[in-house]
C-alpha cells in the first residue's frame, strides 16, 4: 500500500504544478491573442484551476471507477466549505461580504438541481446537457453582471486592471508553449497516477471507490484551494477565500460533471444519495448564514466547521 500511496503523492503534485502551467499559458495566451481581460478571468481562469478535478473525474470514468469521478467532486465541495473555510479561520477571521448573496443562491440552486439529477441518474450524457447549459447560464449571468456593476467580484474597476492569475505581460511566446505543453502533458499522467493509487487503496482497505473519492481524492484535488487561503489568511487577505470557494463549487457541479458525463454513465451510489448529497447540501446551508448575516468566520466557528468535516469522515469509514 505504500506504493499506492506514493502514486497518489506523485500525482497530486503533478496535477498542482501542470494545473498552475496549463492556468499560466492559457491565460497569457488569451490575453496574447487580444481576448479582454474579464472574459479570460470568467472563462479560461475558471476552468484552468478546475482542470484538476475535471482529469481525475474523466479519467475516473475511463478507468471503469465512476463512483471516484463522483465522490471526488461532491467531497471536493464539502471540503470547500468545511476545510478550506475552516482552516484559514485558525489564523485570521474570513470576512464574508452580503455583496456574494447573489453567486451563493446560484450555487445552491446548481447544488439542488445537481441533487435532483443524481435521483434521475446514473449521470449520462442528457444530465450532462443540462449541467452545461446550467454553466453557460452562470457565465453569461456573471458576465453581464461584471460589464454593469464594477464591483462585482469576478471583475475589477476596468477590463485592463483585472488581476488575473498567471498573466505576465513580459512573457515569451517559448514560455507560453512551454506553460500550455506541461500542462497538457502533466495533467493527465498526474490524473493517471492519483486514480490508480486511489482504486488500489480502496481494494486494499475494503473501502467503496466513492469513500476513497469523498475523502482522499477530494481533500487531495482541494489542496490547492486550501493552501491558497491559508497563505491569504496570513496576509491577513483571508476575504479572498468566500468567492473562490463559490466559484470552484459552482465549477464542480455544473462543468466537471457535465463534460465527464459525455464519457460514460456514471451511477450514483445508494449511500451517497442517502447522506453525501445532503451533506453537500447542509454544507451550502450554513454558508448561507454567514452569507445572509455578512458575520465574519472566527476562530471558533473555524474549529466548529473543521470538527463537522472530522465527524463527516469518521461516519464514512465507521
Amino acid at each position: 500500500m505504500f506504493f499506492d500511496f506514493a502514486m497518489i503523492t506523485v500525482g497530486l503534485v503533478i496535477l498542482v504544478f501542470a494545473g498552475d502551467a496549463l492556468v499560466k499559458g492559457a491565460v497569457n495566451l488569451s490575453l496574447r491573442l487580444g481576448v479582454p481581460a474579464l472574459i479570460v478571468g470568467l472563462t479560461v481562469v475558471a476552468f484552468g484551476t478546475s482542470a484538476p478535478e475535471l482529469l481525475v473525474s474523466v479519467e475516473a470514468v475511463l478507468g471503469n471507477a465512476p463512483a471516484l469521478a463522483l465522490g471526488n467532486i461532491v467531497g471536493s465541495n464539502i471540503a470547500n466549505i468545511l476545510l478550506v473555510l475552516g482552516v484559514p479561520a485558525l489564523i485570521a477571521a474570513v470576512p464574508v461580504s452580503r455583496d456574494l448573496m447573489h453567486d451563493y443562491i446560484m450555487m445552491m440552486v446548481a447544488t439542488f438541481g445537481f441533487i435532483l439529477l443524481a435521483f434521475l441518474g446514473p449521470f449520462s450524457w442528457p444530465h450532462g446537457v443540462a449541467l452545461l447549459l446550467g454553466l453557460a447560464f452562470m457565465l453569461w449571468n456573471s458576465y453581464a453582471r461584471a460589464r454593469n456593476h464594477r464591483n462585482d467580484v469576478a471583475a475589477s474597476v476596468d477590463d485592463g486592471e483585472v488581476d488575473l492569475e498567471g498573466a505576465d505581460p513580459g512573457i515569451s511566446g517559448t514560455k507560453i508553449a512551454l506553460y500550455l505543453a506541461g500542462g497538457i502533458i502533466g495533467l493527465p499522467i498526474g490524473a493517471n497516477f492519483l486514480v490508480d493509487g486511489a482504486v488500489n487503496v480502496a481494494t486494499a482497505l475494503g473501502v467503496s471507490e466513492a469513500v476513497i473519492g469523498l475523502t482522499l481524492v477530494a481533500v487531495g484535488t482541494s489542496l490547492p484551494e486550501l493552501a491558497t487561503t491559508v497563505a491569504a489568511a496570513l496576509r491577513r487577505e483571508a476575504g479572498v477565500a468566500m468567492g473562490n470557494v463559490i466559484g470552484s463549487n459552482l465549477f464542480n457541479l455544473l462543468a466537471i460533471i457535465g463534460i465527464a458525463s459525455f464519457i460514460g454513465d456514471i451511477p450514483v451510489p445508494e449511500e451517497m444519495l442517502l447522506l453525501d448529497l445532503w451533506v453537500m447540501a447542509g454544507s451550502g446551508a450554513l454558508l448561507g448564514v454567514f452569507v445572509y448575516t455578512g458575520r465574519r468566520i472566527n476562530r471558533l466557528t473555524g474549529i466548529g466547521l473543521i470538527a463537522l468535516y472530522v465527524l463527516y469522515v469518521i461516519q464514512l469509514f465507521h
